[in-house]
């Protein structure tokens, strides 16, 4: 089934009787070409690409919950491409690209809103950066703007503009930044997989890889052993615990990440917004709720729930940033966990089993990398080389030194970036 708005219409006048279901709920076969390990908007990308730019339909996606009731189901929905170090900012600005024409790709609507993000400053050291980072952008052929004081002030008037301890002074905007509706990418990716014959099979849990000889040949489950002659890795949090089911030993930690919403308001955000000096950003959904976040919790742990610490911070920052948002009532709180990389940058890479590939070291980037990522990672698998968006998310750079990408100079400590 196509969508288009007259068949909305005819629902609508009928009952909404005539939909067809997204997807197909498949059946497991004994053998695949490809197995997927992962139902998020990684592995859902990763299998419509696959399908899509390179004929490979035999393809089965493994998901031991239900599809997109992960990450992809539990982020603060942000895409950017403002990222400044070789090798992440011409990925991010290919899955941008991406994401520009991604509804008409799917024939679904993934609430793709380029809203504009603004990252504040508040020092000269920060505005230097900032200018630095804005140049980078433009060089690479992508949308940056150094905002004026006087300017933000008249996008954004509600911000706390002289406070004593973080005074505002300018921003940096990208206008084709914005948001996207985090469950609608996982459908989409799902239907037109789907719809190109891959098997999308949830409640199936892999408990083991086999491995012969050197080669992966497939993966034992809760429904059964089913063999393949390529597999991919696509779990994110849960992607130590899954590569070890291989013997290996991945340079990952996971850290749980929290995000906020507020009860319904009246449209009054209509930018994402990024707080320097706070790290805390924050948006306003379609359905009127504030969504934000801040920091990780600072320790490693692979419960989908924080601490009050983290909330306390979060809070404090917001109301620092713009006090106005102190009369909304929080409604809910979640917790991803995020498979956090030593250098805060991703890995698609082999992970020197033949036929086992890898796709993790998202950190704080995953959702804004979905279709980036399927599509990196499904030419990586079809043709044994990387994507030319994607060439630097080696997985031996933590083991050489060579070509590390630390976005943010902090270290080699997982948790601070």
């Amino acid at each position: 089934m196509r969508f288009s708005g007259l068949r909305v219409l005819k629902e609508g006048l009928t009952g909404n009787k005539g939909w067809q279901a997204h997807w197909r709920d498949a059946i497991p076969k004994p053998e695949y070409d490809v197995i997927i390990i992962g139902g998020g908007g990684h592995g859902l990308s990763t299998a419509y690409y696959l399908a899509k730019r390179h004929g490979i339909t035999n393809v089965a996606v493994l998901e031991k919950g239900y599809l997109g009731g992960g990450n992809v189901g539990r982020n603060t929905t942000i895409v950017r491409a403002n990222y400044f170090l070789p090798g992440n900012s011409e990925f991010y600005s290919h899955s941008l690209k991406l994401w520009e024409g991604l509804e008409e790709d799917l024939n679904y609507n993934v609430m793709h809103s380029q809203r504009g993000q603004i990252v504040l400053f508040h020092s000269d050291g920060q505005r230097d950066a900032i200018a630095r980072r804005g140049n980078a952008m433009i060089n690479r052929g992508d949308d940056a703007e150094l905002l004026s004081v006087a300017q933000l002030k008249r996008m954004v008037p509600y911000l706390d503009y002289d406070q004593p301890r973080f005074p505002i002074h300018g921003g940096l905007l990208q206008r084709r930044a914005g948001t996207a509706r985090h469950d609608a990418v996982a459908w989409g990716y799902a239907r037109g997989a789907s719809n190109r014959g891959v098997d999308l099979i949830q409640n199936c849990e892999v408990t083991g890889i086999d491995i012969q000889n050197g080669r992966v040949r497939g993966v034992q489950t809760t429904r059964g052993a089913i063999r393949a002659r390529k597999l991919a890795i696509v779990v994110a949090g849960r992607s130590s615990q899954v590569a070890a089911m291989a013997g290996m030993r991945l340079p990952i930690e996971s850290h749980v990440l929290q995000a906020f919403v507020t009860e319904g308001l009246k449209p009054c955000i209509d930018h994402v917004i990024s707080f320097g000096m706070g790290h805390f950003y924050i948006s306003q959904s379609d359905k009127g709720g504030l969504v934000f976040g801040g920091d990780l919790d600072m320790y490693a742990s692979y419960a989908a729930r924080g601490n009050l610490p983290i909330v306390e911070h979060v809070m404090e920052a917001g109301m620092t940033l713009m006090p106005m948002i102190g009369n909304a009532r929080v409604l809910r709180s979640w917790g991803g966990i995020m498979d956090m990389s030593p250098d805060g940058s991703p890995i698609i890479d082999h992970s020197g089993i033949e036929g086992l590939y890898l796709n993790c070291g998202w950190c704080y980037g995953g959702f804004k990398a979905v279709p980036g990522s399927g599509d990196a990672l499904a030419h990586l698998i079809a043709t044994d080389r990387p994507h030319p968006a994607a060439t630097r998310f080696r997985l031996d750079r933590f083991r050489t030194g060579w070509g590390l990408m630390d976005e943010e100079g902090t270290g080699a400590q997982h948790n601070l970036h």
